[in-house]
């Protein structure tokens, strides 16, 4: 059922070596890059353990949904065992009571045969970069997890997005347009095309929403998640968040840090960045996740040739030239990021798949790579994402800056920069919210894992784990030196940090790395 008015009533990143693959290591578990000093998480023993997360006393009304769910995600048939079940919970619009009426939020629950009946469900949110339900069935998929085997996992969709009440606000060709960055509006300005078309947007999506427009953000998705602890009649929740799934988590810890259990941030978009550096952040990840795939695609002798780094920056450079017919410089970006940034387990063994579509459309074939671009459009370009995101960005750079920055961003981030500076028009129209207040206090180890090459939101965790810091939580970051987002659908290592961190609030040591 989609939103409509009659249902909603009143940077040195590590480089991993060539041919490294990003999916479970088999090597040891956890090499320490430094040993732990005083005052460190690990010498922490005397702090007492955190209040266990509970075992739903009510449960949702969940319906076994696997095949339905991994054909729509396009990911074939799931492990041997594995149970998917999907669920829809009614939330309010605004817990304030400031506006009135309720919103259909969708939910995916997995587990295995073998995890335990009386092991309570961690609770996923990757916010806006992909439909929590599309990030866990990424996680699932292929050899089960050391996660899974442990707790039952519940992903929960942000508003719009995935399984919760979807949006279709956006008309046909504005949606176009911004997914190609403008390139090919008329007057051949890219800058003054994305401003009018992200007004076009704006104005489109909030006459349709209104009077709900202000509801979409990180604070009201921290709602969602407290009312299924309220369904489950439960005291304390464990919660993941991946990506900009990690502000609804923090803003969770905000509004509501008495009812957690456990936090974890996977890969966590940056904290208090403004828009130009949060950019930065992620094309500087999107470059290093390129370059360690390059390096696995050369090893493998793959069809991009010796240099498949310089044949994938030549294949964007030909889009923006217009030598790709309608296939748009930042189509063929979304392609590759996309595919970097899938959440699929067994997506370090399809490197082949992306090679094989980047070279046949440099030979001028570019259906396969089409194909694969309007699949990455759909999971992290929909209109629930336009309006979440909006929602949430900071205040975007204005016209000329980003002329310049484009200018300055294509020769220092030669693969993805150009698009990246123009994509932060996307936003530009829409009216900039007031930042929820930071998190005053927070009496919680928090565990924070952070990739390597990660191409969604780069290394940011720094500024994630100051913003804790200040609020009184101790922290242990955990660096995965492979490629990919997030880092625990890759990682066996970090999967069982997880595992041992959800148990008893047990953190690794801070400066922890796990292998590639």
């Amino acid at each position: 059922m989609r939103w409509t008015r009659a249902v909603v009533p009143a940077s040195a990143l590590l480089i991993m070596i060539a041919g490294c693959g990003a999916g479970p290591s088999d090597r040891p578990h956890v090499a320490v890059e430094r040993p732990p000093v005083p005052g460190d998480s690990a010498t922490s023993a005397q702090v007492p353990p955190p209040p266990a997360a509970q075992v739903p006393k009510k449960d949702l009304p969940w319906r076994e949904c696997a095949r339905e769910t991994f054909d729509a995600l396009g990911l074939g048939p799931g492990p041997a065992g594995l149970v998917l079940e999907c669920a829809d919970f009614s939330t309010p619009i605004d817990s304030a009571g400031t506006v009135l009426g309720n919103f259909r939020t969708g939910a995916l629950r997995a587990r295995l045969p073998q995890t335990p009946p009386d092991a309570p469900p961690v609770v996923l949110t990757s916010g806006v970069d992909r439909s929590s339900t599309a990030t866990l069935a990424g996680l699932v998929t292929g050899p089960a997890s050391a996660l899974l085997t442990a707790h039952p996992l519940v992903a929960v969709d942000r508003r719009g997005i995935g399984s919760s009440q979807a949006i279709d606000c956006l008309p046909a060709d504005i949606r176009t347009g911004l997914q190609d960055n403008g390139q090919f509006a008329p007057g051949g300005n890219p800058v003054t095309a994305m401003s009018d078309l992200s007004r076009n947007g704006t104005i489109a999506c909030r006459d349709f929403l209104q009077p709900y427009d202000g509801t979409f953000d990180a604070p009201h998705a921290a709602d969602d998640i407290e009312q299924l602890r309220r369904e489950w009649d439960v005291d304390h929740i464990s919660l993941l968040g991946t990506g900009s799934g990690s502000a609804v988590a923090m803003e969770y810890a905000r509004k509501y840090g008495d009812r957690l259990a456990r936090l974890a941030l996977d890969a966590p978009a940056p904290v208090g960045l403004d828009a130009v550096t949060r950019a930065e952040t992620a094309v500087q990840g999107a470059e290093a996740a390129l370059t360690a795939f390059a390096q696995q695609c050369s090893g493998t002798a793959c069809s991009l040739g010796p240099d498949p780094r310089t044949a994938v920056t030549q294949l964007i450079q030909k889009a923006s030239e217009g030598q790709l017919g309608d296939l748009s410089a930042n189509a063929v970006r979304t392609a590759v990021t996309g595919f970097l940034g899938s959440p699929r387990a067994d997506q370090s063994t399809r490197v082949a798949e992306l090679a094989d579509a980047l070279s046949a459309a440099g030979r001028g074939d570019t259906a396969r790579l089409k194909t694969l671009a309007d699949a990455q459009e759909v999971a992290t370009a929909s209109d629930g994402q336009f309006v979440n995101g909006c929602t949430d960005a900071p205040q975007p750079p204005p016209g000329p800056q980003v002329t310049d920055l484009s200018g300055i961003w294509s020769q220092k981030y030669p693969a993805f920069g150009r698009a990246a500076a123009l994509s932060m028009l996307v936003c530009s129209a829409w009216p900039v919210t007031e930042a929820p207040p930071a998190l005053e206090k927070l009496e919680l180890p928090v565990l924070v894992l952070t990739g390597a090459g990660d191409p969604v939101t780069g290394a940011a965790q720094a500024s994630v784990t100051g913003a804790l810091g200040k609020a009184g939580a101790r922290t242990a970051t955990m660096t995965w030196q492979g490629w990919g987002h997030p880092v625990s659908t890759h990682s066996g290592c970090a999967q069982t940090a997880l595992v041992d961190y959800f148990a008893d609030g047990r953190l690794p040591g801070d400066g922890t790395a796990c292998p590639a």
